[in-house]
């Protein structure tokens, strides 16, 4: 499909002219934008332009929606026409971080360490899935798991399995990597860094507790100050501030060593510091700090669960249009390695569908517009999957009753999983797989829940337009 001038004229019209880009970039779909004043959008003449499929604005960068392969061409064009240099994303990222306050540069750095770590997570989840369905009691035959049933299948599972707990059994290491190459270290160190938390001759983690009721936590004597020797396995908190300091370290050495020497000094100083200051003071601080919130946060649960339920599931869209969704991530890395499973998840999981039936409902209530129809629909499919930012975006933050009646829908089922304390143990694909994430026993609380959010969204969507006469907000 070739592009016409004319429409890519009148993006660059419509986003505040080309005065108002202060870089460009693309990626599989999108135009993404660093603008200079937001506020010269003319949201409704840019989403009025035929190649353009919708538009938001999240965590300081403008993206439109174009479409896979011809997002390539409009970007060329757009060089073309206003004469901006080409960017990277990672160029458009250090533009609009220019203009974030201090809170939403916190979220933006943990959505950029945990962000590039997802496909292994999720990954893990799915196989854990495959392997939850195989070793699961009652799915197949009454009282007995499928292994059980038929033995020559038990070592593929444990196979699986096996493979499926590696992101989680090295998870530092995988944070180490992304964090320190977001601080501005070397990820390779960063990875030696994770590891070593995680080192088999350390007291595991999750032998925690018990050796401490037992007294047998193992010691190091420096010099005649003990440090506990225990790993950290499946904890977040340790791995983030250890791989701030060690960047922060390898930075500072790095402009004061000379370049002769570097390779002698610089990441064994920085490794050796932030190593003695992990099990000395970071970790033994932030693992306190983490089971303080893990525990919180379950607690809120057990005491008021339907009010967890009702907030958590009903304003969780809500969370990811303001870019805050990121920091649950850590949270439920962390419920998931030390709680058993995370009940957070499940209701992100229902959220996205909730938001994929809203914008389904439009293509039915949409007679005269055949691309938004059609947008209704890719965007639909594209949250039943677990995106959800074309149909938030394009579609229900648009007409601003879909998405409304999204959350009602996910707030009813937020409730419904609540109460019924269903979880997951794993993070997953957010959207209809989401099952294969969720403990076997739960899964008939969660199809009602995905049931009601598969209908409520859209009949409420379906009436509401009806009654509003489907007029955008």
């Amino acid at each position: 499909m070739s592009v016409n001038k004319e429409s890519v004229r009148q993006i660059v019209d419509a986003i505040g002219g080309k005065d108002n880009i202060a870089a460009a970039s693309h990626c599989v779909t999108r135009l993404r934008f660093a603008l200079k004043d937001e506020g010269k959008v003319d949201k409704e003449k840019l989403e009025s332009i035929d190649i353009v499929k919708g538009s938001f604005s999240t965590n300081g960068q403008f993206q439109v929606v174009i479409g896979q392969g011809l997002v390539d061409k409009v970007y060329n064009e757009l060089v073309e026409q206003t004469g901006i240099a080409r960017a990277t994303k990672q160029d458009i990222k250090n533009e609009t971080e220019k203009k974030l306050n201090p809170v939403q540069r916190i979220i933006k750095t943990l959505a950029d360490i945990f962000i590039p770590i997802l496909p292994a997570i999720v990954t893990a989840g799915l196989l854990m899935g495959i392997n939850n369905i195989l070793t699961g009691k009652d799915i197949f035959y009454d009282g007995q798991s499928f292994i059980e049933v038929h033995q020559n299948w038990a070592d593929f599972a444990s196979i699986i399995n096996l493979i499926a707990n590696t992101a989680f059994v090295f998870l530092p290491g995988l944070i180490g990597w992304s964090a320190v190459k977001k601080f501005g270290g070397s990820p390779l160190l960063g990875i030696v860094l994770g590891l070593m938390l995680v080192h088999p001759d350390l007291l595991n983690a999750w032998a925690y507790s018990s050796a401490k009721t037992e007294g047998t936590i193992p010691y190091w004597n420096i010099f005649g100050l003990e440090i506990q020797k225990v790993g950290y396995q499946g904890q977040v908190l340790p791995i983030l501030v250890a791989s701030y300091l060690l960047a922060k370290i390898e930075i500072f050495l790095n402009k004061r060593v000379h370049d002769t020497i570097k390779l002698l000094v610089v990441a064994p100083v920085a490794l050796l510091v932030t190593g003695f200051a992990s099990f000395l003071v970071i970790g033994p601080v932030t693992f306190w700090l983490g089971n303080l919130l893990t525990d919180g946060v379950v607690a809120i649960f057990d005491q008021f669960a339907a009010l967890g339920g009702l907030i958590y599931g009903g304003l969780y869209a809500v969370l990811v249009v303001t870019g805050m969704h990121h920091t649950f991530l850590a949270v439920d890395i962390q419920l998931v390695t030390t709680a058993g499973g995370t009940f957070l998840w499940p209701m992100l999981a229902l959220s996205n569908i909730a938001q994929g039936s809203a914008a389904f409902a439009m293509m039915f209530v949409e007679k005269g517009n055949e691309k938004l129809k059609g947008l209704s629909l890719t965007s639909a499919i594209s949250a039943f999957l677990g995106i959800t930012e074309p149909a938030m975006f394009g579609v229900n933050l648009r007409y601003r009753y879909p998405f409304i009646s999204a959350l009602i829908g996910s707030a009813i089922a937020g409730v419904l999983l609540s109460i019924n304390h269903v979880k997951a143990f794993s993070i997953g694909v957010g959207g209809l797989p989401g099952f294969l994430s969720i403990i076997h026993e739960y899964w008939g609380v969660f199809f009602v829940g995905m049931a009601i959010v598969l209908i409520v969204p859209f009949t409420l969507t379906f009436i509401w337009a009806k009654v509003k006469g489907n007029k955008t907000a």
